[in-house]
């Protein structure tokens, strides 16, 4: 296997969810991280307990996906140091509202669309570069059992999730004679602030996604993850769709009564 000790992992993201439980299990890995997210309260918070629990370097980078154009000249920021990037998460991404399209509010369209497909691109043109040069990398795109069912009211996070799977193949064939590994994690139902979000806060709706199941958490994601970056240098895992025991499509989820 190849192993993660010392290399510098970014995961967008990171101050929640998924990224957060990704920067943990890298940092049992011996990682290096590059804490990118916009709570920077929460990085700095993520930060110190690496740093106690796994005695990780870790550094916290304030990064909005919507502001897509400032996210290259906030990257050029990253001291020399810490450009060498092994790994890129590209784990920052949301949705937003549950209606039908002709109900839809155009907002929230924008806002999925800026994070989940602009931010990604911003990311990804910024970090791909170092990689190509310097002649070695990874990007992992955390993609979703929506990009590749669309369900119910799911539209635009759908047409979202769907896009970061043919950006996932347009990688891996723009990176074709390079040994830059490219993969898509994609998670079915995951218990972390996804619904939070997705209902602008409004918590009892949101733990009814989740009521009468066993999702997948947080962590379940993360060891895929590592996992998937883990394998020997000839191994790139393409693609991982994950769903919990209960689900077995978009729309088809075991409850308990």
């Amino acid at each position: 296997m190849t192993p993660l000790k010392d290399k510098t992992i970014l995961i967008t993201g990171a101050s929640a969810g998924i990224g957060a439980a990704t920067a943990h299990a890298f940092a049992r890995e011996g990682a290096r991280l590059i804490l990118a997210a916009r709570r920077m309260d929460r990085l700095q918070g993520l930060a110190e307990e690496l740093k106690q629990s796994h005695d990780t370097e870790a550094i916290c980078l304030r990064l909005d996906l919507r502001q897509h154009k400032s996210v290259g000249s906030e990257l050029d920021k990253l001291p020399d140091n810490w450009r060498g990037i092994d790994i890129l998460v590209n784990n920052g991404g949301l949705s937003r509202g549950l209606d039908k399209l002709h109900g839809g509010n155009p907002d929230d369209w924008d806002e999925m669309i800026d994070v989940n497909i602009r931010g990604l691109l911003a990311v990804s043109r910024a970090v791909i570069p170092w990689m190509v040069k310097r002649g070695s990398g990874h990007v992992i795109n955390l993609g979703s059992i929506a990009g590749h069912e669309v369900y119910p009211n799911g539209n635009v996070y759908c047409a979202t999730k769907f896009a970061v799977r043919a950006l996932t193949k347009g990688m891996m064939l723009d990176l074709f004679g390079t040994p830059i590994r490219v993969t898509s994690i994609d998670p079915g139902m995951v218990e972390t602030e996804f619904s939070l979000v997705r209902f602008h806060g409004d918590r009892e709706r949101a733990a009814k996604v989740y009521k009468g199941t066993t999702p997948l958490t947080g962590d379940d994601v993360a060891e895929a993850i590592v996992w998937a970056a883990n394998r020997p240098a000839h191994v790139n895992i393409a693609e991982m769709l994950i769903l919990p025991t209960v689900q077995r499509s978009t729309g088809l989820l075991y409850r308990e009564t």
